[in-house]
């Protein structure tokens, strides 16, 4: 009989036990802030509380069953110490299966949150590929979209290696697709060069033209003058050739443009 009061007692301790292991799952269950996971959280938490109050009733009574059982006056037979004990086992079960839920709940909600993360993260990405960016070119600084700043890199890239008639086809296609870019006025500069690499004189001269309309105070303007006169002296028109000199001279007097044109300019005299 001492040793069924003993499993009793050791039944009764340790599925007190079980029931306060149960905690660090909502300790754990605390660390995750998204509003889904959140969600999950306050249902992991009432079913546990729902369980604890459930369990501690049902210690209460086992615990008066157990301390009548032990009053002296009372004899405790074989029959009566088994039902308690199986109802001891049934609790133990069912807080194994309640403890083998909010484990997996805990771990769904684990994963609710990494997958979350994972999903904002992406879209930071992506938001970060959408917003402008600030850029300096050719002395220029100015917003621009990503896939902008690359198509003009790329073009640039064709003419860094010597692939000029390339160069001539992206820089064409870039105006096109970005006529309000900040990169506008570097574009026309570089399509010149392009141009002017590939024998495309009549075109080089126009390209430069366009450059000191839309922007006759960029900081190529001048060697734009000087490229000018080497198509027309290309084109065979000394003339026009002579006065473009002429005027980068005037306008642009302490540049290295200016000292070139006037080396150049006394040549075809």
């Amino acid at each position: 009989m001492e040793f069924a009061y003993r499993r009793f007692a050791n039944g009764l301790a340790g599925l007190c036990m079980t029931t306060t292991l149960l905690l660090p799952i909502a300790a754990q269950a605390q660390l995750f802030g998204d509003d889904e996971a959140r969600k999950a959280i306050i249902d992991l938490r009432e079913r546990i509380d729902a369980h604890r109050r459930q369990t501690d009733a049902q210690l209460q009574r086992l615990g008066q069953d157990f301390s009548r059982l032990n009053d002296e006056s009372t004899i405790p037979t074989r029959r009566s110490l088994l039902d308690i004990s199986n109802q001891i086992e049934l609790l133990r079960q069912d807080q194994a299966k309640m403890r083998g839920q909010m484990e997996q709940l805990a771990r769904d909600v684990s994963d609710l949150q990494r997958q979350q993360k994972d999903v904002m993260a992406a879209l930071e990405d992506r938001v970060r590929q959408l917003e402008p960016l600030r850029v300096s070119v050719e002395g220029d600084t100015f917003k621009t979209k990503p896939e902008e700043k690359q198509d003009f890199e790329q073009a640039m890239g064709l003419i860094r290696k010597g692939t000029f008639d390339g160069a001539v086809t992206s820089l064409l296609a870039f105006l096109k697709r970005y006529p309000d870019s900040g990169y506008i006025p570097a574009t026309w500069y570089w399509l010149g060069n392009a141009q002017y690499a590939s024998g495309q004189f009549k075109e080089a001269l126009e390209s430069y033209r366009r450059l000191l309309v839309v922007a006759p105070a960029h900081t190529r303007v001048a060697e734009a003058r000087l490229a000018m006169a080497n198509c027309q002296l290309e084109l065979k028109d000394t003339k026009s050739a002579r006065r473009t000199l002429e005027d980068l001279i005037k306008v642009h007097p302490q540049t290295e443009a200016a000292a070139t044109a006037k080396d150049r300019l006394a040549k075809i005299r």
